[in-house]
């Protein structure tokens, strides 16, 4: 992880939905950062900025361990939610987690499907992607932290599926919750299915007469 995303803030004192109000107003917003052990800070950003980087950063904004700049001081640390208005453009609220070399961290990362076009269910039977899952949570040291988990689909047949088990991760990467085969917590992660409308047809069946 070479790339290296940096976000002001500064201390927050002022508590409660009031002040987070007048923050908004101002065109700032709430955040809290927490974990690694200590006391959670709250903090202040600055809401173009903090656009203007997950503009920049894209999804890897979620991914990587970002470097805050509070005040003379500096922390590294990773989104672990943002809450977002319910229909404007506009972050409420973000909480950070502290990102210590010698603790595991638990996020959610993106997962990148690929060869969907050339898997054996699309190209050779005409089946259907279907994604159950866009993200999964991980646990691992920052050093380990991947930007995107990849799904390689290109042996996924017909009625196939992926499971969370079937996932392939990288070295120092796990599951945030471990997760047996054919558990309950064991699920699907991606499908390849007829197409909706679509009829099976036995091989070798003939064709029915117009």
């Amino acid at each position: 992880m070479s790339v290296t995303f940096e976000l002001k803030a500064e201390p927050r004192s002022a508590l409660g939905k009031g002040a987070s109000r007048r923050l908004r107003r101002a065109a700032c917003l709430p955040a809290i950062l927490y974990g690694g052990g200590q006391e959670p800070q709250p903090l202040t950003l600055n809401h173009l900025e903090l656009l203007n980087l997950m503009h920049k950063a894209g999804e890897a904004f979620y991914s990587h361990v970002l470097t805050l700049k509070i005040g003379d001081t500096v922390e590294s640390a990773v989104v672990r939610d943002m809450h977002r208005h319910p229909f404007k453009p506009t972050i409420m609220h973000v909480d950070f987690l502290r990102a210590s070399a010698d603790r595991k961290l638990r996020v959610h990362v993106p997962l990148h499907f690929i060869n969907e076009n050339i898997s054996r269910g699309v190209k050779q039977q005409g089946g259907v992607v279907s994604h159950a899952l866009i993200d999964i949570e991980i646990a691992c040291l920052p050093k380990d932290l991947p930007e995107f988990i990849e799904v390689d689909l290109t042996e996924l047949g017909m009625g196939e599926v992926l499971h969370l088990s079937d996932l392939k991760l990288p070295e120092g990467v796990e599951l945030a919750t471990h997760v047996a085969a054919g558990s309950e917590l064991d699920a699907i992660v991606v499908s390849i299915h007829h197409a909706h409308g679509g009829e099976e047809v036995a091989a070798g069946a003939p064709t029915p007469a117009a």
